[in-house]
């Protein structure tokens, strides 16, 4: 049994939080799931931007999905970001809860290979169409899956930051919603856990008392008109994790095993929750 995790790089999100529950939950006589960490960049790439005097831009799809603008010389600070400091710096906190993490760049042994688009169409702000020719993000279709499981059969937790290698042999920058999504099917996951710095999907942004607590799998298409900004592409990775083969996707910002009790929104297969269902009602029926 597997579970992937995915943190946030968004700013709010309580990383040392995150470690800290991951440390308690890997000291639980029930955790023995193998675990692998994936780990976005967002807000220190930004960070990072702005010193530098490098403006950010976002690129927005005919379809209203937004991402960022990667050109050579963002993607340089962007790799900077998440294949340096902050991945060193989870593998250092980890190491320090005693767990014997390795860190890992989707290029290292060739762990993500994805496909650069040579060309993007995107909107400008005024609404018209614009080819875009110079973007370096890509689109996971291959994980190494062999690598995975020999570190993790040697004990390590693999943390993995969100770049990959080109069939050119260039970076790529790759979404990390997505790239935890595509290791949760090679691994064949049960679950993929996504942390994120909002309680779940809401039914309205500014009111977490509208959280949507369970999703089926079957219904999803329903709930993406609450998607806005990453949500978006949260839940983008939750469809591919369940075409995959992922049983469930939790999204929310409660600690680690009270995501896994059901707090935040939990997306799941049709059968796990008929499953579901039928273990609440039998334990219902046995109260009465």
């Amino acid at each position: 049994m597997t579970l992937v995790i995915k943190i946030g790089g968004a700013a709010g999100v309580a990383t040392e939080s995150i470690l800290n529950d991951l440390a308690h939950y890997r000291s639980m006589p029930e955790a023995d799931r193998r675990l692998v960490l994936v780990h976005g960049g967002s807000d220190l790439t930004n960070e990072l931007a702005g010193e530098l005097g490098r403006e950010i831009r976002t690129l927005t799809s005919p379809g209203g999905m937004t991402s960022r603008y990667t050109d050579r010389e963002t993607l340089r600070i962007y790799a900077m970001a998440v294949a340096g400091q902050i991945n060193t710096e989870l593998v250092a906190q980890l190491q320090q809860h005693d767990i014997n993490a390795l860190g890992l760049a989707g290029v290292d042994g060739r762990l993500l290979l994805a496909r650069r688009k040579s060309a993007i169409r995107a909107l400008t702000p005024d609404g018209r169409m614009r080819i875009v020719r110079d973007d370096y993000t890509g689109q996971i279709e291959q994980v190494n899956v062999h690598l995975l499981n020999m570190l993790l059969d040697a004990g390590y937790l693999p943390v993995v930051a969100p770049l990959a290698l080109g069939h050119e042999g260039e970076r790529l920058n790759v979404d990390g919603d997505r790239a935890a999504a595509a290791i949760a099917c090679a691994l064949g996951a049960d679950e993929l856990v996504i942390a994120t710095n909002v309680p779940g999907l809401l039914r309205d942004p500014s009111d977490s008392s509208t959280l949507i607590h369970q999703i089926e799998a079957e219904r999803l298409d329903e709930y993406t008109i609450y998607a806005q900004g990453r949500m978006c592409k949260k839940l983008l990775g939750a469809r591919e994790a369940l075409a995959g083969g992922v049983r469930r996707i939790r999204i929310g910002n409660a600690p680690l095993t009270a995501l896994l009790r059901g707090e935040g929104t939990t997306i799941s297969a049709a059968e796990v929750g008929r499953n579901l269902e039928v273990a609440i009602a039998a334990v219902a029926g046995g109260r009465e």
